[in-house]
C-alpha cells in the first residue's frame, strides 16, 4: 500500500491513521470495531469502572489519541459496545432462525432462541458479562440510562411474543414476560455457577413445558 507522508509520526503520539504516514484508504469500520472488541475484554476482566480510554487503548494496541479520534467521549464507545453486543446476537440468531425455515414450529423457534442467549460458550459467555455490566450500571444511574438497554429485551419480548400467538397460547403477554425474566436468571444462574449450561438447557426446556405443553410437534429443534 502506498503512504503519504503528512506529518511527523512523533508529533502526534504514533497516531498514524491521523497524522504521521497516513494510508489512503483506512477501514473506518474495522478500526471502529477493533475498539469496541477491546473493551469488551476490558469489561469482562473489570467491569465498566475498568474502562478508560487509556485501558481500552491498550488492550486494542493503539494510542489513545486513536481511540479519541474514533470516540470523542467514554459514553460514546461504551453505547457502541453494547451495539455490537446486541448487533452480534442479533446476527447469530437471525442465523439459527434462518436454518430452521420460516415453517419452523414455535418451539423449535423459542427454543432456538434461549439457546442463541443463553451463555453456552465463550463467546456467549462474555456478551451476558457485558449486558450485565450495562444493566448493573443502569440500575446504579452510573451514567448509563435503562433506556439505552432495553431494547434488547423490548426485542427479545416482541419476538417471544410473536411465536406464542403462533402457538396460540392462552396467556401471550404474560407468558412472553415471564420468559424474559426467566431466560436473564438462567444466563445469571449459568455465570455465577448456580447452573451448569447443560441444566439451564433442561430448565429452559421445561419452561417450554410448562408454557407450550409438553406434546407440542417441533419441526427443527430436537425431540419433545
Amino acid at each position: 500500500m502506498r503512504y503519504v507522508r503528512i506529518i511527523k509520526p512523533s508529533a502526534f503520539d504514533g497516531m498514524r491513521e491521523v497524522a504521521g504516514l497516513v494510508p489512503r484508504l483506512v477501514d473506518h469500520e474495522v478500526r471502529r470495531r477493533q475498539i469496541t472488541d477491546a473493551a469488551r475484554r476490558v469489561i469482562v476482566g473489570g467491569g465498566l469502572d475498568a474502562v478508560t480510554f487509556q485501558s481500552v487503548a491498550a488492550e486494542a494496541g493503539f494510542s489513545v489519541r486513536l481511540v479519541q479520534y474514533y470516540f470523542g467521549t467514554k459514553r460514546e464507545f461504551l453505547l457502541a459496545t453494547h451495539r455490537s453486543v446486541m448487533a452480534d446476537a442479533g446476527a447469530r440468531f437471525a442465523r439459527r432462525w434462518a436454518e430452521l425455515g420460516e415453517q419452523a414450529a414455535p418451539r423449535a423457534a423459542l427454543r432456538a432462541l434461549f439457546e442463541e442467549l443463553l451463555p453456552l460458550d465463550e463467546q456467549r459467555r462474555e456478551e451476558e458479562i457485558v449486558l450485565g455490566a450495562f444493566n448493573t450500571a443502569a440500575i446504579a444511574g452510573q451514567g448509563i440510562s435503562s433506556e439505552e438497554t432495553l431494547a434488547a429485551p423490548r426485542a427479545l419480548l416482541m419476538l417471544i411474543g410473536e411465536q406464542l400467538k403462533r402457538a396460540n397460547a392462552t396467556s401471550v403477554e404474560l407468558d412472553a414476560q415471564l420468559m424474559v425474566a426467566a431466560l436473564g436468571g438462567l444466563a445469571q444462574g449459568v455465570l455465577s455457577g448456580y447452573a451448569d449450561p447443560g441444566r439451564a438447557v433442561e430448565l429452559a426446556e421445561h419452561i417450554l413445558d410448562r408454557v407450550l405443553g409438553p406434546e407440542i410437534g417441533d419441526n427443527g429443534g430436537g425431540a419433545d
